[in-house]
């Protein structure tokens, strides 16, 4: 159990990081922390959301459990990437 902990932990890292990397330069505002707590958290929140829906954490790498978990995890970075991005259309208003 504590094993899986910290392998989700550096995997919404590494989310959250490869979340950064989509969304490079002006268009993206969001801190690279920001970035990271939303990978970890989402693929916290994935997991977990997998096991409420009946996932049964087979023996072995339950491959449906991480794709849940990645998914959330990126929702989360593009949802915090869109709230805290600037529009560059309307910063040269008058």
């Amino acid at each position: 159990m504590v094993v899986d902990i910290i392998v989700l932990i550096i995997v919404g890292a590494i989310i959250g990081l490869l979340g950064k990397l989509v969304a490079p330069g002006d268009k993206d505002n969001i801190p690279i922390w920001l970035t990271i707590l939303c990978g970890i958290g989402g693929v916290l929140l994935g997991y977990w959301i997998y096991s409420f829906f009946g996932g049964d954490g087979s023996n072995g790498i339950d491959w449906v459990r991480w794709i849940v978990a990645i998914i959330t995890a990126a929702v989360l970075v593009v949802i915090a990437s869109t709230a805290t991005g600037r529009n560059s259309n309307h910063s040269n208003r008058v």
